[in-house]
């Protein structure tokens, strides 16, 4: 527990991020007050305004390990074992993310998860404020300016970390004292959430260990399912344009209409989707870039307020709990909170910019390519080659998803992995006509062994 002489730090957001952080810290004796513009939701509900539910996977799982919370957000979670497709023609079926059940993801709820965090976060001795939403920082008086029930509140920090998300005020502020290189390439396609609600008997309407997906070209529909037996469904649409799009899906009776032609077999499962249509805006997604995410020792930036990304590769809260756990062991290895924040930054930012790809090119294969002839071969291969050269050729999900080697270090695998599949499949319609021998003698030569550390 902290003491009076203990190193101080202020975060800004209480959300995920910034409860995890507030554990991490507390834990190793850190004085924490964390500053959220919400009110309570212990008291008053979750009211995040964004995804009730998120995909957890190792690298989020090892963070909560740290703060030892796996074991009860894991009681609250279900888990999935991969993408269930549902072709407009054809079977649905289940398209495993690893070998086994060893190798699965879980779908949390975000309101759960933050509970959770809080709660150890002020077991540990952080002190929590809410209804503070940051207004101004004067970093040569180190004084941060909170609007409180409407007053102005005045409080003297001595270094700031912004884990407020996107729109992070703190940021901007930053950007006021140094330009950041900020800039914030927007996806043009948008997103609406439904509902699939449990059915008559009270339990799940579909296989309930799988994130669904029902690819459909420029656009998609995935749902994840939730402890409370519902699915949290989201339709994926480009916001312009002749083909389906939000600017010719307006409307609630427009949407059903959609789903009728597009996705008959979730449309009967959604008894309030005309409603759900109406009541939800279209959420926007882009990816942020900055230059710098730090301000000498006075200030630093995490997680969506460093790099937001687009949702397609569901690791944007697990590379935020990493950037937690990170910031945490720089801290921890220097009193200089200048070289912590920039040791910090030099190690996340590659690894942030390769997830953000990741996670753009995530969206093509999951709209477009998930029901392909072509794809599913690689896919095929892809098993066989893990099974042939284990630790040296590892599947790209495999290195994104259930290890913990660098973002970085996963792209560049990927990519050059990839690029092996897709030569050694061009023009085939089975493994049989595979060059194994040609192929084997390419990965001993390009692909070193992953460390057995590096998982």
């Amino acid at each position: 527990m902290p003491s009076e002489s203990s190193p101080a730090i202020t975060l800004i957001g209480g959300g995920l991020a910034g409860a995890l952080l507030a554990i991490l810290l507390a834990q190793r004796g850190w004085s924490v007050d964390v500053y959220e513009r919400r009110g309570d939701p212990r008291v008053q509900g979750y009211a995040g305004g964004r995804s009730i539910n998120l995909a957890l996977a190792e690298r989020g799982l090892h963070a909560l390990r740290q703060a030892g919370a796996d074991a009860q957000v894991l009681r609250q979670a279900v888990m999935m074992r991969g993408r269930f497709v549902h072709p407009l023609h054809g079977t649905p079926g289940l398209q495993r993310y690893g070998r086994d059940d060893s190798e699965v993801i879980w779908s949390i709820n975000r309101g759960d998860l933050n509970i959770v965090l809080l709660n150890l976060a002020e077991s540990f001795g952080a002190r929590l404020w809410f209804d503070h939403t940051l207004e101004a920082v004067d970093f040569s008086r180190q004084q941060a300016v909170f609007r409180h029930h409407g007053q102005p509140r005045p409080v003297a920090f001595r270094a700031l970390v912004g884990a407020d998300g996107a729109g992070s005020t703190l940021r901007a502020e930053m950007a006021k004292v140094q330009p950041l290189g900020e800039r914030t390439d927007w996806l043009d396609h948008g997103y609406k959430e439904l509902e699939i609600p449990p059915g008559p008997d009270g339990d799940f309407q579909m296989e309930p260990n799988a994130l669904h997906i029902w690819p459909r070209d420029h656009y998609m529909c995935i749902a994840l399912p939730n402890d409370e037996r519902t699915f949290t469904v989201t339709l994926f649409m480009p916001h312009a344009g002749a083909h389906p799009s939000f600017a010719t899906v307006q409307t609630g009776a427009e949407a059903e209409a959609l789903f009728r032609a597009q996705f008959p077999d979730a449309l009967a499962l959604m008894p309030t989707l005309r409603q759900d249509f109406d009541a939800h805006p279209v959420g926007q997604l882009g990816t942020l870039h900055l230059d710098r995410w730090h301000l000498d020792g006075q200030a630093v930036l995490l997680g969506d307020a460093a790099h937001a990304m687009v949702p397609f590769h569901g690791q944007g809260m697990n590379c935020a709990f990493e950037d937690c756990v990170a910031l945490a062991d720089h801290l921890q290895q220097t009193s200089d909170l200048a070289t912590a924040f920039a040791a910090f930054e030099a190690e996340r930012k590659p690894n942030a910019a390769a997830i953000q790809k990741m996670a753009l090119d995530n969206y093509i294969e999951m709209r477009d390519r998930v029901d392909d002839a072509d794809y599913l071969l690689q896919r095929e291969l892809e098993l066989a080659l893990q099974a042939r050269h284990p630790g040296r050729f590892v599947p790209h999900y495999t290195m994104v998803t259930f290890m913990r080697i660098p973002y970085a270090l996963a792209l560049q695998r990927s990519e050059l992995q990839r690029t092996l599949l897709t030569q050694a499949t061009r023009g085939l319609t089975s493994l049989d006509q595979i060059d194994w021998a040609a192929l084997d003698a390419q990965i001993v030569q390009q692909l070193p062994p992953l460390e057995p550390a590096a998982g």
